[in-house]
C-alpha cells in the first residue's frame, strides 16, 4: 500500500498524521509513505525526523484582515496558488498512491483536491469542534471524512460522507500508570492534590498568571497541594523571577515541579487530579484518555475560536470547566481551584465524565477508512 499524506503549518496538523502514519504501519508493515508539506512548515522538520520520505509544495493561506504586510503575503499566497495543483499533481503520478490522506492546513488542499480529480480515493482527518475552511472545502471532494468530534458534522453539506474516529494520542496516554506511581515517580506527595498547569510549548501568558496566583495562594493558604507547571518559551526570562520576588523557590520546595518545557506529559498527567491548559485537539483527546478533570482555558486567538468549540464539547457534558480568557482573573481561578480541590467528588464526577468521552478504539476506526477505501 501506497500512502500520500498532506497536513502542516501547526503540530496540531501534523501530529495526527504522524500517528495515522504509525496506525498503518502496525497493520500493513511493507506499507510506503510519502508526505507534502510546505518547505520551510514545521512539518519540514518533524517529517524527515520520523525518516519519512517529503515532498515539498509551496502554498500558503490568504489573510482576512488588511494591512500593508498582509497584503505582501496575499500576493505571495496567490502566486503559490498559481503553481501549487501543478505541483500536487506531479507528487501523485511520481508517487502513484493508492490513498491520499489529509489532516489539514493550507497544504492539504491541493493535494487532495488533485488526487480527488484524479480518481485516486481520498480522505481527511479534522482535529476539532469546528473544522477549518480547508477541511470543509475538502469535505465535499473527498470520500469520506473522520472527525474527531461529532460537533464538527454540524458544519458540513448534508451529503458528506463522515465517520467519528476520535483523534489518536501518544502511547503514554493509552497505557498510563497510576496516579499513585506517578506522583511517587516525580517525588511528590502521593497524598496530596496534584495540579498540573501548562500552555503548551510556548506557553501562555493567562495561564501562567494563573499558575503564579495560584502558587501563592497556595503557599499562604497551606492547602495539601503539589504543583506542576510549564511556563514555556515565553515564561523563560521571567516566570521563575516572578516566583523569586514572592519568596516562591521551587527548587527548594517539594511541593513544586516548575519547568519551561516538560518531556514526560503522560507522567505528569497521569499524576494530576486537575488539569489547568488550553483547548486544542490533543489536549482534549488526552484529557479524555486518562480521564482527568480539568478547567480549560481556550485561546482566543486561534482560526474559528475552534478551542472554545472543543473545550464546549467538554464543558457541555459536565467533564470540565471552562474559563473564557476574557472573564479569567486572579480571584477567579483561585476561586475555582479551592472549590474543586475542596470536594473529591466534584473531581472524581469531572474525571469520570471526561473518560466517558474517550474513543477507546480510535486506531481501529482510522484503519476501517482506509482499508475500505483502498479494498486492503
Amino acid at each position: 500500500m501506497k500512502v500520500l499524506l498532506a497536513g502542516g503549518g501547526t503540530a496540531g496538523h501534523i501530529n495526527p498524521a504522524l500517528a495515522i502514519i504509525s496506525i498503518i504501519k502496525d497493520r500493513c508493515p511493507d506499507a510506503e509513505f510519502l508526505y507534502a508539506g510546505t518547505p520551510n512548515g514545521m512539518e519540514s522538520k518533524l517529517v524527515p525526523m520520523e525518516n519519512i520520505p517529503f515532498a515539498p509544495i509551496k502554498v500558503s493561506g490568504f489573510q482576512r484582515k488588511i494591512t500593508p504586510k498582509n497584503i505582501a503575503r496575499n500576493i505571495k499566497a496567490a502566486a503559490y496558488l498559481t503553481t501549487a495543483g501543478h505541483t500536487a499533481k506531479k507528487i501523485i503520478k511520481g508517487f502513484e498512491p493508492d490513498i491520499v490522506i489529509g489532516t489539514g492546513g493550507y497544504v492539504s488542499g491541493p493535494i487532495v483536491l488533485e488526487a480527488a480529480r484524479m480518481g485516486i480515493p481520498t480522505a481527511i482527518h479534522e482535529q476539532n469542534a469546528y473544522p477549518g475552511v480547508t477541511t470543509r472545502i475538502l469535505s465535499k471532494k473527498v470520500n469520506k471524512v473522520m472527525l474527531t468530534m461529532e460537533e464538527a458534522a454540524e458544519y458540513f453539506d448534508k451529503d458528506v460522507k463522515y465517520v467519528k474516529t476520535g483523534l489518536p494520542v501518544r502511547k503514554g496516554f493509552n497505557n498510563a500508570i497510576s496516579r499513585a506511581e506517578a506522583k511517587k515517580q516525580l517525588g511528590l506527595d502521593e497524598n496530596s492534590i496534584c495540579i498540573f498547569s501548562w500552555g503548551g510549548s510556548l506557553g501562555a501568558g493567562a495561564i501562567n498568571d494563573s499558575a503564579i496566583a495560584l502558587m501563592k495562594w497556595e503557599k499562604e493558604s497551606g492547602a495539601k497541594i503539589t504543583h506542576i507547571h510549564s511556563y514555556g518559551k515565553m515564561g523563560h526570562d521571567t516566570f521563575e523571577q516572578r516566583l523569586a520576588d514572592m519568596g516562591i523557590f521551587p527548587d527548594t520546595d517539594p511541593a513544586l515541579i516548575v519547568k519551561e518545557y516538560i518531556h514526560n506529559m503522560d507522567v505528569c498527567t497521569a499524576a494530576a487530579d486537575l488539569i489547568i491548559c488550553r483547548s486544542g485537539a490533543s489536549a482534549i483527546s488526552e484529557l479524555e484518555a486518562m480521564g482527568r478533570a480539568s478547567i480549560l482555558i481556550p485561546s482566543p486567538v486561534v482560526a474559528g475560536n475552534h478551542q472554545y468549540h472543543n473545550a464546549m464539547v467538554l464543558g457541555k457534558a459536565g467533564a470540565a470547566v471552562v474559563i473564557e480568557q476574557k472573564d479569567l482573573t486572579d480571584e477567579l481561578i483561585i476561586n475555582k481551584v479551592s472549590e474543586l480541590t475542596s470536594d473529591p467528588k466534584a473531581l472524581c464526577d469531572l474525571s469520570r465524565k471526561a473518560h466517558e468521552q474517550c474513543i477507546t478504539d480510535t486506531p481501529d476506526r482510522i484503519w476501517n477508512v482506509i482499508s475500505e477505501l483502498t479494498n486492503k
